[in-house]
């Protein structure tokens, strides 16, 4: 594709790396096949390669409408047409520049602005999400539908997190708003890794990966929340901890990229570089130890339909690897068709796009009951608790279930 960048960004670190992905696309459409708003709208702009040319006239200093954003705002960031591109398009990458550059020359009306900014204050903040999640279940009998089926009638018990005592340690992130919708995943994955001779631990003070505010509209908080994180996890680094084992794929998907993100900051580009290196996702990390995890099995499970989020199979590109994991210790694998579709949570995403969220979640279920399964189980929290707001079947992470096959 040929482009001619405007003078404001042509020679910016931006400018450059936003040309250079451009260049790259073909104008195929290949993408179009796998995006889920695409295949819901039926709209050229509501696709990859439609949006790529809204940020590639952006980009090129043609005017920036309301249009441009509402195209931009209604990408989940899946990256599904990454895995489907011939061409190695990041559109991710593009993508995050094209929204920073439409969030500056556009002026959000008042009310979505208002979301935003109270999303970015509130979700990365533990303990004031714990609060509003606690006031909301003792109000969720009086609120309209549509917010009380965000809200969990009941929160799973966390159960015992075994003291350090091997001499292999691993970190987990506790994450924003995992610790209060699910507290039983971390805790799960620390006594598994126990039983096989590793310490799970969690560093005081590590607070939210940064994802979530440089996705809704605020890169230089979302920065700032990832130095932060580094900082918590620096001196762990230091005193030997193996790897970082991520049992949220969305904030493994970004942490896995802060090399990327802090690359041009001399203080902390070193630092980022080994973060990134050393995360693994719980399912690489126990894949790798299934020899030593297998004597634990009990007898085979039930029947369980997997959900990999997009930030697992797209960001992390580990299709298959925790599938099998899965199958390996015993579960019967439901088939899932168009297991490659995105199931609408997308971070805030169902938040900020309800409807949308609502249709993509009404199909992902559909075909992830198609196959009779006793249980639903997936590797991220956003998409566990979307997920489980619309269906009666449980929705578990696997490590959770995993961990109920141990003897």
């Amino acid at each position: 594709m040929q482009t001619a960048l405007a003078d404001f960004i042509r020679d910016t670190p931006e400018g450059r790396e936003a040309d250079a992905i451009l260049r790259k696309c073909v104008h195929c459409g290949f993408c179009t096949a796998t995006c889920p708003t695409y295949l819901l709208l039926g709209e050229e702009n509501d696709g990859p390669r439609g949006r790529i040319y809204l940020m590639k006239q952006a980009l090129e200093g043609h005017k920036v409408t309301d249009r441009t954003r509402l195209h931009l705002d209604r990408c989940l960031t899946c990256r599904a047409c990454e895995t489907t591109c011939p061409s190695g398009v990041q559109y991710g990458r593009l993508l995050d520049i094209g929204r920073r550059l439409v969030e500056e020359r556009t002026a959000r009306p008042i009310e979505e602005s208002v979301k935003r900014r109270l999303l970015a204050e509130a979700l990365p903040r533990r303990w004031l999400f714990g609060f509003v999640l606690l006031v909301g279940r003792l109000a969720r009998p009086l609120l309209p539908r549509g917010l009380a089926e965000k809200i969990p009638a009941s929160i799973p018990e966390a159960g015992d997190w075994p003291a350090p005592r091997h001499a292999r340690r691993m970190l987990a992130l506790a994450g924003c708003v995992q610790p209060s919708l699910s507290p039983d995943i971390n805790a799960a994955a620390a006594r598994v890794l126990d039983r096989i001779g590793i310490s799970l631990v969690e560093a005081p003070g590590a607070g939210c990966c940064g994802a979530l505010r440089f996705h809704v509209g605020y890169q230089e908080r979302g920065l700032a929340d990832m130095r932060a994180l580094i900082d918590c996890w620096w001196p762990h680094v230091e005193a030997g901890a193996e790897a970082i084992a991520m049992t949220a794929s969305g904030c493994g998907a970004v942490v896995k990229e802060y090399g990327y993100l802090l690359r041009d900051d001399p203080a902390y580009a070193q630092k980022a570089a080994r973060i990134s290196a050393m995360t693994r996702d719980l399912g690489e990390v126990l894949a790798g130890e299934m020899e030593r995890i297998a004597p634990l099995l009990g007898k085979k499970s039930g029947r369980i339909a997997f959900h990999p989020p997009c930030t697992l199979q797209h960001g992390l590109r580990l299709r298959g690897v925790t599938e099998k994991l899965l199958a390996d210790a015993g579960f019967d694998l439901a088939p899932v068709p168009d297991a490659h579709l995105c199931c609408g949570s997308a971070g805030t995403y169902s938040i900020l796009e309800p409807e949308l969220a609502g249709q993509l979640r009404a199909n992902k279920l559909a075909a992830l009951a198609s196959g009779g399964p006793e249980m639903i189980a997936t590797a991220n929290i956003g998409c566990l608790a979307h997920l489980q707001s619309g269906t009666s079947l449980p929705v578990r992470h696997w490590i959770v279930a995993l961990e109920a096959r141990l003897r």
